[in-house]
Formats: structure tokens, C-alpha cells, sequence
């Protein structure tokens, strides 16, 4: 019987991927992803139908995966980072349909930028997408305030686009009112990937200009602290 999986590819490239990713990506017949996503595994699509579509047509690759699937194909559904967070296994398995499917989790940008910022995330943290075209910018709002109040490190997501240039502005004021100007702040562009590009700063020193659509940013908490240019939220051992 044919299966769906779900895939987390990682950063993009096959160093960072899952062996249970990779092992899926070379068995599948089909191939479904955003087409940049397709372009980052390269040689593991030869041979294989490759359907792409454009940066929003989630609901529609999902539907032409389970498609396939129904036709008798092993199909893989990508996504990168991990599939299960802002990727592709929710509106799949609501599309699902009853195949048989199976999700396999990839490193997601936060763990992948933090390895190259030290080890920032290394106490309680949350993470929050500024993309406000399916959550309403007043509970993102909500969501920095509380993960603020509750000192969380936070991974920012999806902090700018061309529709949303000033959103990472806004919401470093709302952090602003919770969190001293100090605080660490670490900025990673296309993390783990070709490309790739980072800095330590503060809150009150962000380049916005350097920040794009790939980034993802890491403020710290009230511990957190730089150190021979790495970025050290301590666990609390006491050393």
C-alpha cells in the first residue's frame, strides 16, 4: 500500500537531514514541495515526478500529495525544517483522507541557527511567527507579551516579507517593554543553508536592513549573556 510521508528536509542541506528523511526522499516516487524546497535536495529528486508550487499553495500541494498517494505512489511532502512546526504535517493530515501516512521530523530553523549562535535556547523558549497571514496580528501581539512576561527566550519566525516590513519593529518595541535594551540577540540568515550569514547584537541594536523573510532571530532572557562572540543562555547548574 501506498504511504505519504511528511518530511522535515532540516536547513536544506543532506548533512542536516534525518536519516529516516533521507531514507524517504530515496524511496518515494513523487516528490511535492515548494519549489525552492526542492531546489535545496538537489540530486535526491533525479529520477523521481517532482510537483511544485509557489510559496502559498500549502493546501493545494497537500491535496495533490494525497492525489498521488490514492494512485498508488509513496509520495513525500517536504518541508523544511521540521514538518510539525509551521510546515506541512497539520494541513496534510486534515487532508489526509484515510491513507496511510507518516511524519518524520527534520532540525527546524531555531536549533539550527542557535548550534551557530552557541547555546542560546538552552532554557525554557517559544517560538513566534510575525506572519500575520493566518494568525491576526493582535494575538501575536498577545503571544510576545505573555512569552515576555514569562522571561521565555524566544525564536522569531518569519519576521519580515515584502508585505510585512515593518513587523519586526513592532514587535521589538512590544519585547522592548518587557526585556532590558541589553539583552542578547542573536540573527541568523538562511541558517544551516547556503547563504548563510549571522551576528550577536542587542535589542536596542538590531539591524533591521540585515534581517530578510530567512532569517530567524533568538532574543534571550534575563540570563542570557555573550561570551567570546557566542550567545550562553545558562540551564541553571550553578557552575
Amino acid at each position: 500500500m501506498a504511504k505519504l510521508y511528511i518530511v522535515g528536509i532540516g536547513p536544506g542541506a543532506v548533512e542536516n537531514m534525518t536519516i529516516r528523511a533521507y531514507n524517504a526522499i530515496k524511496k518515494a516516487d513523487v516528490i511535492v514541495g515548494y519549489s525552492y524546497y526542492v531546489d535545496l535536495i538537489g540530486d535526491m529528486a533525479e529520477g523521481k515526478e517532482i510537483i511544485t508550487t509557489g510559496m502559498r499553495g500549502e493546501i493545494e500541494r497537500c491535496r495533490m500529495a494525497v492525489d498521488k498517494v490514492k494512485q498508488g505512489y509513496d509520495t513525500v511532502l517536504i518541508s523544511t525544517g521540521d514538518a510539525g512546526l509551521y510546515g506541512m504535517a497539520g494541513p496534510a493530515l486534515e487532508l489526509a483522507d484515510g491513507i496511510e501516512t507518516e511524519i518524520i521530523p527534520g532540525v527546524t530553523s531555531v536549533f539550527a541557527a542557535a548550534a551557530e549562535l552557541g547555546a542560546p535556547v538552552m532554557n525554557d523558549f517559544c517560538s513566534v511567527s510575525l506572519s500575520d497571514l493566518l494568525t491576526p496580528w493582535e494575538t501575536i501581539e498577545k503571544r510576545l507579551r505573555c512569552a515576555c512576561e514569562g522571561d521565555f527566550v524566544i525564536a522569531v519566525y518569519n519576521p519580515k516579507s515584502r508585505g510585512r516590513e515593518g513587523h519586526l519593529k513592532k514587535a521589538v518595541d512590544i519585547i522592548s517593554q518587557y526585556k532590558d535594551a541589553g539583552t542578547p540577540v542573536g540573527i541568523v540568515k538562511n541558517a544551516g543553508r547556503e547563504g548563510n550569514d549571522r551576528r550577536i547584537t542587542t535589542l536596542s541594536d538590531i539591524d533591521y536592513d540585515f534581517v530578510d523573510m530567512r532569517t530567524v532571530l533568538i532574543i534571550g532572557n534575563s540570563g542570557t549573556y555573550i561570551e567570546d562572540g557566542r550567545m550562553i543562555t545558562p540551564r541553571g547548574y550553578g557552575l
